[in-house]
């Protein structure tokens, strides 16, 4: 099996449409889209981690929730585990562009039009309607 990279993304829905982040060029997956998130770092819980990678790269506080789902995808470069969680910003808080290309609030009936990361798709057909 190739190197397993535990991460997470945030399942962010606000007024019935989901928070979804471009990822910027020169990354891995560059211009595909993705729930935001990351790396899961030694000793911490998926849930702190979300907390964390939410702070560092949209300067949000967010409230993580409930699971969503857990898939595993094969990449040339690892294989990703990824745990996405239902999360809740405060009513006031509207993220913050670090490390991403775009972003975008995508309503619920058109998440299936954007180009997902492979490891998110399994999530965004549990939440697409």
């Amino acid at each position: 099996m190739s190197k397993l990279i535990n991460v997470t993304g945030a399942v962010i829905i606000r007024d019935g449409a989901v928070f979804a982040a471009q990822r910027g060029p020169g990354k891995a997956l560059a211009g595909m889209w993705e729930f935001p998130g990351g790396k899961i770092e030694p000793g911490e819980t998926p849930e702190e981690s979300l907390a964390r990678e939410l702070k560092e790269e949209l300067l949000v506080d967010a409230t993580v929730g409930d699971h969503v789902t857990t898939t595993e995808y094969e990449y040339d470069f690892g294989t990703v585990r990824l745990s996405t969680y239902h999360c809740v910003l405060s009513p006031d808080a509207e993220p913050t562009l670090t490390e991403h290309a775009d972003a975008r609030w995508i309503p619920l009936t058109e998440l299936k039009e954007l180009e997902w990361a492979p490891a998110d798709i399994p999530a965004v057909n549990l939440i697409a309607k």
